[in-house]
């Protein structure tokens, strides 16, 4: 089973070739990213399909596991390790069946921590809470307090994601409280060297197990 710490990279939007994204989800796992998640809400299913298909081809030559985002069908299409599930996008329970007894399953849970619990019960591999902190990628997301991920940590048995405004100086407080990932999007993909910004936020999690 994979083990599930460390920096999360989570694709943005984009138009990008398939070809340029997948080089730089390559660029960030060499700087130290230990999941990739391909996110993409737009309407066009052939970019996505493609996107996601070079995506997956960098991951598993890295040994990276892969998930998507939202869309199950998407995550079997290519073959991927799993997906991440909101609110609405459907059952964990159903996920696994489609995907696998295996398959990594994530789901966010803003700031609800009985929304993890469930999660838990119904199979999730892990939870994601955020924001943590304000958000150019969702600007109008439910915040969560620090405090959030110390309960989780004591009260679930599975890794808790950490998600939201999230850079290298305040990432260290999230670990610190209970976070086994940081999930970052635009704190990676925004930066002009992908590899020295994913490095930054790797490091973070060489001090020891905060746990």
């Amino acid at each position: 089973m994979t083990h599930l710490d460390g920096l999360y990279l989570i694709t943005p939007d984009t138009a990008e070739p398939p070809d340029v994204l997948a080089e730089q989800v390559a660029q960030a796992i060499a700087g130290g990213a230990r999941l990739v998640q391909y996110r993409h809400k737009g309407p066009d299913r052939r970019l996505r399909l493609d996107q996601a298909a070079a995506v997956f081809g960098v991951c598993r030559a890295a040994g990276m596991p892969l998930i998507v985002n939202d869309d199950v069908a998407l995550a079997a299409e290519i073959g991927a390790d799993g997906v991440h599930l909101g609110r609405n996008d459907g059952d964990p329970i159903a996920a696994r069946r489609r995907l696998g007894a295996d398959a990594i399953i994530g789901v966010s849970c803003y700031d609800d921590l009985a929304l993890a619990r469930a999660a838990e019960q119904a199979g999730a591999s892990y939870v994601a809470f955020g924001s943590f902190f304000p958000s150019a990628t969702k600007p109008h997301a439910v915040r969560a307090s620090v405090e959030l991920l110390s309960a989780a940590r004591d009260s679930l048995r599975i890794p808790a994601v950490a998600i939201g405004g999230i850079t290298p100086q305040n990432g260290g407080l999230l670990i610190a409280a209970g976070a086994r990932m940081l999930a970052v999007v635009t704190g990676v993909f925004a930066q002009p060297d992908l590899a020295a910004a994913a490095r930054a936020y790797a490091s973070l999690f060489l001090h020891g197990d905060p746990r």
